[in-house]
Protein backbone atom coordinates (compact mmCIF):
# COMPACT_ATOMS: atom_id res chain seq x y z
CA UNK A 1 0.00 0.00 0.00
CA UNK A 2 1.43 3.32 -1.09
CA UNK A 3 2.45 5.86 1.60
CA UNK A 4 -0.33 8.06 0.30
CA UNK A 5 -2.88 5.95 0.49
CA UNK A 6 -2.17 4.42 3.99
CA UNK A 7 -1.98 8.27 5.14
CA UNK A 8 -5.64 8.47 3.60
CA UNK A 9 -6.77 5.24 5.50
CA UNK A 10 -5.35 6.88 8.75
CA UNK A 11 -7.25 10.35 8.06
CA UNK A 12 -10.71 8.35 7.68
CA UNK A 13 -9.59 5.95 10.92
CA UNK A 14 -9.04 8.74 13.07
CA UNK A 15 -9.60 11.79 11.52
CA UNK A 16 -9.99 13.31 15.26
CA UNK A 17 -6.81 12.66 16.37
CA UNK A 18 -4.15 15.57 16.29
CA UNK A 19 -1.68 14.52 13.66
CA UNK A 20 0.99 17.41 14.03
CA UNK A 21 1.04 20.16 16.88
CA UNK A 22 3.13 23.18 16.40
CA UNK A 23 4.58 24.26 19.75
CA UNK A 24 5.87 28.20 19.72
CA UNK A 25 5.96 31.11 22.46
CA UNK A 26 2.06 30.82 22.01
CA UNK A 27 -0.64 28.03 22.49
CA UNK A 28 0.15 25.01 20.50
CA UNK A 29 -1.87 24.61 17.74
CA UNK A 30 -3.17 21.50 16.74
CA UNK A 31 -4.19 19.37 13.21
CA UNK A 32 -6.09 17.19 13.02
CA UNK A 33 -5.65 13.84 10.90
CA UNK A 34 -9.32 15.16 9.25
CA UNK A 35 -7.73 17.81 8.43
CA UNK A 36 -4.36 16.90 7.50
CA UNK A 37 -6.02 15.78 4.67
CA UNK A 38 -8.55 18.51 3.65
CA UNK A 39 -6.01 21.54 3.93
CA UNK A 40 -3.35 19.49 1.74
CA UNK A 41 -6.27 19.05 -0.71
CA UNK A 42 -6.76 22.96 -0.85
CA UNK A 43 -3.10 23.27 -0.67
CA UNK A 44 -3.08 21.11 -3.73
CA UNK A 45 -6.35 23.22 -5.70
CA UNK A 46 -4.10 26.30 -4.96
CA UNK A 47 -0.90 24.78 -6.30
CA UNK A 48 -2.62 24.15 -9.33
CA UNK A 49 -4.03 27.33 -9.63
CA UNK A 50 -0.50 28.57 -9.65
CA UNK A 51 0.07 26.75 -12.69
CA UNK A 52 1.77 23.25 -11.38
CA UNK A 53 0.75 20.19 -13.56
CA UNK A 54 1.67 16.15 -12.67
CA UNK A 55 5.20 16.04 -13.14
CA UNK A 56 6.40 19.57 -12.17
CA UNK A 57 8.77 20.31 -9.64
CA UNK A 58 7.28 22.14 -6.97
CA UNK A 59 10.39 24.28 -5.04
CA UNK A 60 9.11 24.55 -1.36
CA UNK A 61 11.09 27.41 0.56
CA UNK A 62 9.09 28.07 3.70
CA UNK A 63 9.96 27.81 7.22
CA UNK A 64 8.96 25.13 9.50
CA UNK A 65 5.33 24.92 9.25
CA UNK A 66 1.99 24.26 8.07
CA UNK A 67 2.50 25.95 4.78
CA UNK A 68 5.38 23.72 4.14
CA UNK A 69 3.64 20.67 5.42
CA UNK A 70 0.29 21.00 3.25
CA UNK A 71 2.48 21.79 0.34
CA UNK A 72 4.54 18.92 0.52
CA UNK A 73 2.16 17.09 0.86
CA UNK A 74 -0.12 18.70 -1.63
CA UNK A 75 2.59 18.27 -4.45
CA UNK A 76 2.26 14.52 -3.88
CA UNK A 77 -1.12 14.09 -4.15
CA UNK A 78 -1.10 16.05 -7.32
CA UNK A 79 1.55 13.80 -8.94
CA UNK A 80 3.99 17.00 -9.11
CA UNK A 81 7.20 16.46 -7.39
CA UNK A 82 7.82 17.82 -4.02
CA UNK A 83 10.95 19.57 -3.90
CA UNK A 84 11.73 21.15 -0.24
CA UNK A 85 14.43 23.53 -0.01
CA UNK A 86 16.35 25.31 3.02
CA UNK A 87 14.58 28.40 3.58
CA UNK A 88 17.98 30.28 4.88
CA UNK A 89 19.15 29.05 1.38
CA UNK A 90 21.08 32.04 -0.56
CA UNK A 91 19.50 33.60 -3.51
CA UNK A 92 22.78 32.93 -5.92
CA UNK A 93 22.25 28.42 -4.39
CA UNK A 94 18.57 29.06 -5.03
CA UNK A 95 18.80 30.28 -8.27
CA UNK A 96 21.07 27.30 -9.09
CA UNK A 97 18.45 24.85 -7.55
CA UNK A 98 15.53 26.50 -9.63
CA UNK A 99 17.61 26.58 -12.60
CA UNK A 100 18.63 23.12 -12.16
CA UNK A 101 15.32 21.22 -11.35
CA UNK A 102 13.38 23.42 -13.68
CA UNK A 103 10.65 23.57 -11.04
CA UNK A 104 7.92 24.98 -12.22
CA UNK A 105 6.63 26.99 -8.92
CA UNK A 106 8.54 28.31 -6.00
CA UNK A 107 6.54 28.91 -2.99
CA UNK A 108 8.35 31.26 -0.57
CA UNK A 109 7.60 33.90 2.17
CA UNK A 110 7.28 37.39 0.87
CA UNK A 111 10.05 38.62 3.20
CA UNK A 112 12.54 35.94 2.25
CA UNK A 113 11.82 37.02 -1.68
CA UNK A 114 12.26 40.41 -0.26
CA UNK A 115 15.98 39.77 0.83
CA UNK A 116 16.87 37.32 -1.89
CA UNK A 117 15.80 39.63 -4.52
CA UNK A 118 12.50 39.11 -6.09
CA UNK A 119 12.75 41.04 -8.77
CA UNK A 120 16.18 39.79 -10.13
CA UNK A 121 14.73 36.07 -9.23
CA UNK A 122 11.85 37.02 -11.46
CA UNK A 123 13.84 37.43 -14.34
CA UNK A 124 16.40 34.62 -13.88
CA UNK A 125 14.11 32.03 -12.61
CA UNK A 126 12.02 29.75 -14.71
CA UNK A 127 9.93 29.12 -12.22
CA UNK A 128 7.16 31.06 -11.34
CA UNK A 129 7.03 32.14 -7.96
CA UNK A 130 4.09 32.67 -5.64
CA UNK A 131 4.72 34.36 -2.47
CA UNK A 132 3.23 33.60 0.85
CA UNK A 133 2.25 36.56 3.76
CA UNK A 134 1.89 34.02 6.59
CA UNK A 135 2.92 30.95 7.91
CA UNK A 136 -0.97 29.80 7.57
CA UNK A 137 -2.30 31.41 4.22
CA UNK A 138 -5.97 31.97 3.88
CA UNK A 139 -6.07 28.94 1.64
CA UNK A 140 -5.07 27.09 4.60
CA UNK A 141 -7.65 28.39 6.26
CA UNK A 142 -10.34 25.63 8.62
CA UNK A 143 -12.96 27.66 6.37
CA UNK A 144 -11.63 27.20 3.48
CA UNK A 145 -10.64 23.60 3.76
CA UNK A 146 -14.07 22.87 4.60
CA UNK A 147 -15.35 24.78 1.88
CA UNK A 148 -14.42 21.56 0.10
CA UNK A 149 -17.17 19.80 1.33
CA UNK A 150 -14.89 16.72 2.60
CA UNK A 151 -13.85 16.22 -1.39
CA UNK A 152 -11.00 16.80 -2.72
CA UNK A 153 -10.59 19.17 -6.00
CA UNK A 154 -11.64 17.55 -9.10
CA UNK A 155 -8.34 17.32 -10.93
CA UNK A 156 -7.26 15.42 -8.05
CA UNK A 157 -9.43 12.53 -9.14
CA UNK A 158 -7.64 12.19 -12.48
CA UNK A 159 -4.16 11.57 -10.94
CA UNK A 160 -3.06 7.74 -11.07
CA UNK A 161 -0.63 7.78 -8.56
CA UNK A 162 1.81 4.52 -8.74
CA UNK A 163 4.94 3.20 -7.23
CA UNK A 164 7.29 4.70 -10.27
CA UNK A 165 5.59 7.54 -10.04
CA UNK A 166 8.61 10.36 -9.06
CA UNK A 167 7.28 12.26 -5.84
CA UNK A 168 10.47 14.08 -4.13
CA UNK A 169 13.26 15.72 -5.09
CA UNK A 170 16.35 16.34 -2.48
CA UNK A 171 19.30 18.12 -3.49
CA UNK A 172 22.42 16.55 -1.92
CA UNK A 173 25.00 18.91 -0.03
CA UNK A 174 27.37 19.28 -2.93
CA UNK A 175 30.53 18.12 -1.06
CA UNK A 176 32.35 16.88 -3.97
CA UNK A 177 30.42 19.50 -6.58
CA UNK A 178 27.63 20.88 -7.55
CA UNK A 179 24.40 19.85 -5.15
CA UNK A 180 22.37 16.88 -7.62
CA UNK A 181 18.79 16.21 -7.15
CA UNK A 182 17.89 12.63 -6.12
CA UNK A 183 14.46 11.63 -7.02
CA UNK A 184 13.02 9.04 -4.95
CA UNK A 185 9.44 7.97 -5.94
CA UNK A 186 6.31 7.29 -4.38
CA UNK A 187 7.45 2.99 -4.20
CA UNK A 188 11.14 4.50 -2.83
CA UNK A 189 9.12 6.62 -0.38
CA UNK A 190 6.72 3.66 1.00
CA UNK A 191 9.54 0.96 0.78
CA UNK A 192 11.61 3.43 3.61
CA UNK A 193 8.63 3.70 5.32
CA UNK A 194 7.62 0.31 5.63
CA UNK A 195 10.63 -0.91 6.51
CA UNK A 196 11.20 1.58 9.44
CA UNK A 197 7.72 1.41 10.81
CA UNK A 198 8.48 -2.71 11.25
CA UNK A 199 11.60 -1.91 12.84
CA UNK A 200 11.38 0.70 14.95
CA UNK A 201 7.70 -0.60 16.04
CA UNK A 202 5.99 2.40 15.23
CA UNK A 203 2.40 2.53 16.17
CA UNK A 204 -0.70 5.06 16.51
CA UNK A 205 0.28 5.54 20.13
CA UNK A 206 4.11 6.91 19.30
CA UNK A 207 4.41 10.56 20.32
CA UNK A 208 7.14 11.95 17.87
CA UNK A 209 9.41 15.68 19.80
CA UNK A 210 10.02 17.00 15.86
CA UNK A 211 13.32 19.07 15.92
CA UNK A 212 14.82 18.61 12.86
CA UNK A 213 14.61 20.54 9.94
CA UNK A 214 11.63 19.40 7.47
CA UNK A 215 13.72 20.39 3.93
CA UNK A 216 16.30 16.84 4.75
CA UNK A 217 15.55 13.55 4.97
CA UNK A 218 15.88 12.58 8.25
CA UNK A 219 13.09 15.31 9.21
CA UNK A 220 11.32 14.52 6.44
CA UNK A 221 11.37 11.20 5.78
CA UNK A 222 12.43 9.66 8.65
CA UNK A 223 10.59 11.54 11.41
CA UNK A 224 7.18 13.22 9.87
CA UNK A 225 6.49 10.56 7.02
CA UNK A 226 7.32 8.27 10.05
CA UNK A 227 5.11 9.21 12.48
CA UNK A 228 1.95 10.23 9.77
CA UNK A 229 2.48 6.47 7.68
CA UNK A 230 2.02 5.00 11.08
CA UNK A 231 -0.84 7.46 12.39
CA UNK A 232 0.79 8.69 15.28
CA UNK A 233 0.95 12.31 16.30
CA UNK A 234 4.20 14.71 15.57
CA UNK A 235 4.93 17.56 17.87
CA UNK A 236 6.61 19.87 15.57
CA UNK A 237 9.27 22.85 17.15
CA UNK A 238 10.33 25.53 14.53
CA UNK A 239 14.26 24.48 15.36
CA UNK A 240 16.26 22.83 17.59
CA UNK A 241 16.81 24.46 21.37
CA UNK A 242 18.40 22.56 24.01
CA UNK A 243 16.39 24.16 27.24
CA UNK A 244 12.82 23.95 25.25
CA UNK A 245 13.48 20.14 23.92
CA UNK A 246 14.52 19.28 28.00
CA UNK A 247 11.01 21.03 28.56
CA UNK A 248 9.10 19.05 26.01
CA UNK A 249 11.04 15.75 27.00
CA UNK A 250 10.39 16.11 30.95
CA UNK A 251 6.45 16.60 29.97
CA UNK A 252 6.12 12.78 29.48
CA UNK A 253 3.94 13.44 26.41
CA UNK A 254 6.18 11.92 23.90
CA UNK A 255 7.20 8.55 23.13
CA UNK A 256 9.95 9.18 20.26
CA UNK A 257 13.12 11.77 19.76
CA UNK A 258 15.07 11.35 16.95
CA UNK A 259 17.91 14.13 16.75
CA UNK A 260 21.76 14.09 15.58
CA UNK A 261 24.62 13.84 17.60
CA UNK A 262 25.46 17.63 17.76
CA UNK A 263 22.06 18.30 19.31
CA UNK A 264 22.22 15.34 21.95
CA UNK A 265 25.94 17.09 22.69
CA UNK A 266 24.01 20.25 23.23
CA UNK A 267 21.02 18.71 25.71
CA UNK A 268 23.89 17.01 27.49
CA UNK A 269 25.61 20.62 28.13
CA UNK A 270 21.99 21.89 29.01
CA UNK A 271 21.71 19.69 32.07
CA UNK A 272 25.34 20.81 33.37
CA UNK A 273 25.84 18.24 36.11
CA UNK A 274 22.11 17.07 36.07
CA UNK A 275 20.51 13.71 34.87
CA UNK A 276 17.20 13.42 33.12
CA UNK A 277 15.45 10.08 33.61
CA UNK A 278 14.27 9.82 29.92
CA UNK A 279 13.06 5.94 30.85
CA UNK A 280 9.26 7.06 29.95
CA UNK A 281 10.88 7.43 26.24
CA UNK A 282 10.22 4.33 23.59
CA UNK A 283 12.63 5.81 21.21
CA UNK A 284 15.81 7.51 21.07
CA UNK A 285 17.34 7.55 17.22
CA UNK A 286 20.87 9.46 15.98
CA UNK A 287 21.69 9.82 12.43
CA UNK A 288 22.93 12.29 9.95
CA UNK A 289 26.50 11.98 11.45
CA UNK A 290 28.46 9.57 13.80
CA UNK A 291 27.77 9.40 17.18
CA UNK A 292 31.28 9.05 19.01
CA UNK A 293 31.27 5.85 21.64
CA UNK A 294 31.68 8.34 24.11
CA UNK A 295 28.65 10.57 23.53
CA UNK A 296 26.97 7.34 23.19
CA UNK A 297 27.84 6.39 26.81
CA UNK A 298 27.08 9.65 27.93
CA UNK A 299 23.86 9.51 26.73
CA UNK A 300 22.67 6.27 28.10
CA UNK A 301 24.49 7.40 31.68
CA UNK A 302 22.75 10.61 32.09
CA UNK A 303 19.63 10.14 30.33
CA UNK A 304 19.22 6.79 31.22
CA UNK A 305 18.46 5.37 27.56
CA UNK A 306 20.32 4.00 24.68
CA UNK A 307 20.13 5.63 21.60
CA UNK A 308 19.43 3.48 19.00
CA UNK A 309 21.77 4.45 15.69
CA UNK A 310 21.31 3.99 12.30
CA UNK A 311 22.89 4.51 8.64
CA UNK A 312 21.16 6.07 5.86
CA UNK A 313 21.52 8.69 2.66
CA UNK A 314 19.53 10.76 1.14
CA UNK A 315 19.49 8.04 -1.81
CA UNK A 316 18.24 5.38 -0.12
CA UNK A 317 16.46 6.65 3.16
CA UNK A 318 17.38 4.14 6.03
CA UNK A 319 19.43 1.18 5.21
CA UNK A 320 20.56 -0.14 8.56
CA UNK A 321 19.97 -0.02 12.24
CA UNK A 322 20.48 -1.06 15.41
CA UNK A 323 17.36 -3.14 17.06
CA UNK A 324 15.09 -1.18 19.43
CA UNK A 325 15.21 -4.34 20.96
CA UNK A 326 18.13 -6.05 22.05
CA UNK A 327 21.97 -5.51 22.32
CA UNK A 328 22.89 -1.91 20.52
CA UNK A 329 26.99 -1.43 20.33
CA UNK A 330 28.43 2.21 20.30
CA UNK A 331 30.22 2.81 16.88
CA UNK A 332 27.71 0.12 15.30
CA UNK A 333 25.15 1.00 12.95
CA UNK A 334 23.13 -2.40 13.15
CA UNK A 335 21.80 -4.61 10.73
CA UNK A 336 20.14 -4.01 7.42
CA UNK A 337 16.11 -3.27 7.49
CA UNK A 338 13.65 -5.48 6.02
CA UNK A 339 13.59 -5.97 2.72
CA UNK A 340 16.98 -4.57 2.12
CA UNK A 341 20.45 -6.06 0.64
CA UNK A 342 23.64 -4.82 1.85
CA UNK A 343 26.98 -5.83 0.95
CA UNK A 344 30.50 -4.42 1.11
CA UNK A 345 33.16 -4.79 -1.93
CA UNK A 346 36.60 -4.06 -1.96
CA UNK A 347 37.37 -0.32 -3.56
CA UNK A 348 38.32 -1.17 -7.19
CA UNK A 349 37.79 -4.39 -7.30
CA UNK A 350 34.10 -5.36 -6.81
CA UNK A 351 35.21 -8.61 -4.63
CA UNK A 352 33.21 -9.31 -1.63
CA UNK A 353 34.58 -8.42 1.51
CA UNK A 354 35.26 -10.86 4.56
CA UNK A 355 33.91 -10.39 8.11
CA UNK A 356 36.07 -7.12 9.58
CA UNK A 357 37.46 -6.24 6.13
CA UNK A 358 36.83 -2.59 5.20
CA UNK A 359 35.09 -1.83 1.95
CA UNK A 360 32.46 0.43 0.28
CA UNK A 361 28.67 -0.39 1.20
CA UNK A 362 26.25 -1.06 -1.72
CA UNK A 363 22.25 -1.85 -1.34
CA UNK A 364 19.75 -2.77 -3.52
CA UNK A 365 16.07 -2.85 -2.99
CA UNK A 366 12.95 -1.11 -3.54
CA UNK A 367 13.89 1.68 -1.11
CA UNK A 368 16.80 2.71 -3.65
CA UNK A 369 16.00 5.94 -5.32
CA UNK A 370 15.14 6.38 -9.19
CA UNK A 371 18.59 8.19 -9.78
CA UNK A 372 20.46 12.16 -9.95
CA UNK A 373 18.07 14.88 -11.97
CA UNK A 374 19.32 15.31 -15.47
CA UNK A 375 22.33 13.33 -14.63
CA UNK A 376 22.43 10.42 -16.32
CA UNK A 377 26.31 9.91 -16.02
CA UNK A 378 26.58 9.69 -12.21
CA UNK A 379 23.19 8.03 -12.34
CA UNK A 380 24.82 5.10 -14.08
CA UNK A 381 28.47 5.46 -12.03
CA UNK A 382 26.76 5.38 -8.90
CA UNK A 383 25.06 1.97 -9.75
CA UNK A 384 26.86 -1.44 -11.04
CA UNK A 385 25.51 -3.49 -13.81
CA UNK A 386 24.01 -5.69 -11.49
CA UNK A 387 21.73 -2.82 -9.28
CA UNK A 388 23.66 -2.63 -6.57
CA UNK A 389 24.18 1.32 -5.66
CA UNK A 390 26.84 2.64 -4.71
CA UNK A 391 26.79 4.65 -1.22
CA UNK A 392 30.42 5.93 -1.30
CA UNK A 393 31.01 5.12 2.20
CA UNK A 394 33.50 2.70 3.62
CA UNK A 395 32.49 0.33 6.56
CA UNK A 396 32.79 -2.99 7.59
CA UNK A 397 30.89 -6.03 8.77
CA UNK A 398 31.75 -8.47 11.90
CA UNK A 399 30.98 -11.93 12.26
CA UNK A 400 27.29 -11.02 13.51
CA UNK A 401 26.82 -9.44 10.74
CA UNK A 402 26.41 -5.99 12.48
CA UNK A 403 27.73 -3.34 10.44
CA UNK A 404 30.42 -0.40 11.27
CA UNK A 405 30.54 3.11 9.59
CA UNK A 406 34.47 4.21 8.35
CA UNK A 407 33.29 7.43 7.11
CA UNK A 408 33.23 8.47 3.57
CA UNK A 409 35.25 6.66 0.44
CA UNK A 410 36.42 10.27 -0.18
CA UNK A 411 37.60 11.24 2.97
CA UNK A 412 39.59 7.99 3.10
CA UNK A 413 43.56 9.48 3.52
CA UNK A 414 46.21 7.81 2.08
CA UNK A 415 49.57 9.01 3.56
CA UNK A 416 52.72 7.78 2.85
CA UNK A 417 51.14 4.37 1.01
CA UNK A 418 49.08 3.53 4.09
CA UNK A 419 44.93 4.27 4.21
CA UNK A 420 44.22 6.36 7.08
CA UNK A 421 40.15 6.19 8.49
CA UNK A 422 39.64 9.51 9.86
CA UNK A 423 36.92 8.18 12.12
CA UNK A 424 39.31 6.50 13.91
CA UNK A 425 41.78 9.15 14.71
CA UNK A 426 39.34 11.92 15.98
CA UNK A 427 37.73 8.72 18.85
CA UNK A 428 41.35 8.71 19.88
CA UNK A 429 41.28 12.81 19.67
CA UNK A 430 37.85 13.13 21.82
CA UNK A 431 39.34 11.10 24.79
CA UNK A 432 41.78 13.94 25.64
CA UNK A 433 40.82 16.25 28.12
CA UNK A 434 42.06 19.07 25.89
CA UNK A 435 39.65 18.30 23.09
CA UNK A 436 35.94 20.12 22.96
CA UNK A 437 35.31 18.99 19.22
CA UNK A 438 37.90 17.63 16.35
CA UNK A 439 37.64 16.57 12.70
CA UNK A 440 40.59 15.06 11.19
CA UNK A 441 41.36 15.72 7.21
CA UNK A 442 43.85 14.51 4.59
CA UNK A 443 45.57 17.57 2.96
CA UNK A 444 47.99 18.03 0.09
CA UNK A 445 51.24 17.71 1.10
CA UNK A 446 54.44 17.06 -0.88
CA UNK A 447 56.74 14.63 1.23
CA UNK A 448 53.47 12.25 1.82
CA UNK A 449 51.01 12.83 -0.75
CA UNK A 450 48.48 13.64 1.87
CA UNK A 451 49.00 14.42 5.29
CA UNK A 452 46.89 13.45 8.42
CA UNK A 453 45.56 16.93 9.47
CA UNK A 454 43.24 17.18 13.01
CA UNK A 455 40.87 20.41 12.89
CA UNK A 456 40.36 21.20 17.45
CA UNK A 457 38.10 23.04 19.62
CA UNK A 458 39.81 23.61 22.36
CA UNK A 459 38.20 22.27 25.76
CA UNK A 460 38.21 24.05 28.85
CA UNK A 461 42.23 22.92 29.69
CA UNK A 462 43.58 23.20 26.34
CA UNK A 463 46.37 21.12 25.30
CA UNK A 464 49.41 21.73 22.73
CA UNK A 465 49.71 19.75 19.30
CA UNK A 466 52.48 18.46 20.20
CA UNK A 467 50.90 16.59 23.43
CA UNK A 468 47.85 16.02 20.92
CA UNK A 469 50.29 14.18 18.70
CA UNK A 470 52.07 12.25 21.62
CA UNK A 471 48.34 11.13 22.55
CA UNK A 472 47.67 9.92 19.15
CA UNK A 473 51.00 8.26 18.64
CA UNK A 474 50.51 6.23 22.11
CA UNK A 475 47.01 4.70 20.83
CA UNK A 476 48.18 4.37 16.62
CA UNK A 477 50.33 3.58 14.51
CA UNK A 478 52.87 6.55 13.87
CA UNK A 479 51.32 6.75 10.02
CA UNK A 480 47.78 7.26 11.82
CA UNK A 481 48.93 10.23 14.39
CA UNK A 482 47.97 13.69 12.64
CA UNK A 483 50.98 15.08 11.25
CA UNK A 484 49.74 18.64 11.94
CA UNK A 485 46.69 20.43 14.65
CA UNK A 486 45.27 23.71 13.36
CA UNK A 487 42.98 24.98 16.40
CA UNK A 488 39.86 26.19 15.21
CA UNK A 489 36.98 28.42 17.03
CA UNK A 490 34.55 25.93 15.35
CA UNK A 491 33.87 23.54 13.16
CA UNK A 492 31.76 24.10 9.88
CA UNK A 493 28.24 21.99 9.91
CA UNK A 494 25.27 22.18 7.58
CA UNK A 495 22.26 22.23 8.58
CA UNK A 496 21.81 18.56 10.36
CA UNK A 497 25.27 19.13 12.34
CA UNK A 498 27.41 17.49 9.79
CA UNK A 499 31.01 18.63 10.46
CA UNK A 500 31.89 19.80 6.27
CA UNK A 501 35.52 18.72 6.05
CA UNK A 502 36.40 20.14 2.14
CA UNK A 503 35.62 23.80 4.24
CA UNK A 504 38.09 23.40 6.61
CA UNK A 505 40.84 21.79 4.10
CA UNK A 506 40.17 25.24 1.70
CA UNK A 507 39.94 27.63 5.14
CA UNK A 508 43.40 26.31 6.13
CA UNK A 509 45.40 29.33 6.57
CA UNK A 510 47.75 30.72 8.97
CA UNK A 511 45.64 34.35 8.60
CA UNK A 512 42.46 32.15 9.35
CA UNK A 513 43.40 29.99 12.38
CA UNK A 514 46.42 29.89 14.46
CA UNK A 515 47.91 26.36 13.86
CA UNK A 516 50.91 24.25 15.18
CA UNK A 517 52.88 21.16 13.67
CA UNK A 518 54.83 18.59 14.75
Amino acid sequence: MLFLERLRRNCLAQGAKTAVEFRGDGPARRISYAALWRQSAAAADWLAAQGARPGDRVAICLPKGPAAIMLHLAACRMGAVSMPLNPACPAAELLYLLSDSGARVLVATRRYLGQAGDGSLASASPARIAALDADTPAWLSPSAAASLGGRKPSFLNKVKINDKLPALMLYTSGTTGAPKGALMSHGSLTANMDMLGEAWQWSPDDVLLHVLPIFHVHGLLVALHGALHAGASAVLRQSFDAATALRDLRAKDCTVFMAVPTMYRRLLAALGSGQLDLRHMRLLTSGSDRLPPEDFEAIEARLGCRVVERYGMTETGIMLSNPVDGARVAGQVGIPLPGVEMRIVGQGSGTPCGHGEVGELQTRGAHVFLGYWNDAGKTGRSFTDDGWFRTGDLGLRDSRGHFEIKGRAKDLIITGGFNVYPAEVERVLARHAGVSQCAVAGVPDQDWGEAVTAFIVRAGQPASAEELIRHCRSALAAYKAPKRVVFVDALPRNALGKVQKKRLVADLSEARCGQASD
